[in-house]
């Protein structure tokens, strides 16, 4: 499924479908936790928080396709991500967009 963050699919027409999620909150390996609090003191990047960022946003586009496939879906538009924290060790992302199906001319 076609999952695009502009509002328009070049060479198609589509009705709205309507709005669709992706949603998944990690938590973050105690040991790991520690190793990034030293790294924190030194500085630079935390390369366990970024790949847990990456699977994140990678399974919540799964779920998002799922979402809008459930509705009939053939491709999402106008897909965002939004991210936050749960206290100190969980980590939300969200995928979202809007569900369309293409027209058949």
């Amino acid at each position: 499924m076609l999952v695009v963050t502009t509002e328009n699919i070049p060479g198609k027409e589509y009705t709205v479908l309507g709005e669709v999620f992706g949603v998944t909150t990690q938590s973050k390996n105690v040991f790991r936790n520690i190793g990034a609090g030293l790294k924190n003191i030194v500085g630079g990047e935390i390369k366990y928080y970024t790949k847990m960022l990456e699977e994140s946003r990678q399974v919540s586009v799964e779920r998002l396709r799922g979402n809008a496939a459930e509705m009939g879906a053939d491709a999402v538009v106008m897909m965002r991500f939004d991210s936050s924290s749960i206290g100190q060790d969980m980590q939300s992302v969200a995928a979202y967009g809007t569900a369309v199906k293409y027209i058949e001319e």
